[in-house]
């Protein structure tokens, strides 16, 4: 796979549509009630949704057919991610049950905060009963973030992580406040600095040709992933939205990468 499938363009009406459709509009009624979006408020109150980032979330995974996705932070997002896995699964399981993945159709929820996970997963609940989802996995993961020196930069980090390799990356987390640890003073904790997540960088060489990474926001960081990634990544940022985007683009491992990428690429580019 070398090149990303974008989603179309659409207005917040037909998006709005779209969510009710497809069993999220409590995203809906959630984008339009008086709520704090600040990125530095501290409230245990979740940001509101925003609906264009969110329909885009979604095609991401749905139209370039991800099978297994990592999600660092939590909320309304690991819903939309849920329902695209839930759909891709009923499309596509015949075929991606061949592929070798060990975690197919599977979504890792890494978060640093346990009041957040508490939502999302109170929120996630919520969205499986009412839809009758049944065979996605899910697997939360709590773990404390620390500063560390990492080849010279001062980043952080997650202290553990989930044992799996995914094909799809969202980069949303985590919040730069609940830190642990200081190196040479520093840390990122202060109204100054900025997210600077160095976890990808640790397992880049384990990624699959053909992952894809979505980062929101964060500008600083996904400059800093652009800069010291090793391996052959295609990057675009949409300005419209505020995401980053990277697509690796190595030559595959073998066979069974081919098979991967081939599925990728075969769509019927249905919902």
């Amino acid at each position: 796979m070398k090149y990303i499938k974008f989603p179309k363009k659409k207005n917040l009406k037909n998006i709005e549509i779209f969510f009710n459709k497809i069993g999220l509009g409590d995203l809906v009624i959630n984008s339009k009630l008086k709520k704090k979006t600040e990125f530095l408020k501290k409230s245990s109150e979740p940001f509101k949704p925003e609906l264009f980032d969110l329909y885009n979330l979604y095609q991401y995974v749905l139209l370039n057919k991800r099978t297994t996705i990592m999600e660092f932070g939590s909320g309304w997002s690991s819903l939309v991610f849920i329902a695209a896995l839930n759909n891709l699964k009923k499309m596509y399981y015949a075929e991606a049950k061949n592929l070798q993945r060990r975690n197919l159709f599977e979504i890792f929820i890494i978060e640093n905060e346990k009041k957040y996970l508490d939502i999302t997963k109170k929120n996630i609940k919520k969205f499986i009963k009412k839809n009758n989802i049944k065979n996605i996995k899910i697997t939360f993961f709590l773990s404390k973030v620390r500063m560390v020196n990492y080849n010279g930069n001062f980043a952080s980090e997650y202290i553990n992580l989930p044992l799996c390799n995914p094909d799809f990356i969202y980069l949303d987390g985590p919040g730069q406040f609940n830190i642990y640890k200081k190196i040479n003073n520093f840390t990122i904790s202060h109204h100054d600095m900025m997210p600077m997540s160095c976890d990808i960088l640790k397992f880049e060489y384990f990624l699959i040709p053909g992952t894809l990474i979505v980062v929101d926001g964060r500008g600083a960081n996904s400059n800093y992933l652009k800069k010291e990634f090793k391996r052959k990544w295609f990057y675009k940022y949409d300005k419209n939205n505020d995401q980053h985007l990277f697509l690796l683009r190595d030559d595959p491992f073998g066979k069974k990468n081919e098979n991967l990428l081939n599925f990728y690429s075969n769509s019927r580019n249905k919902i």
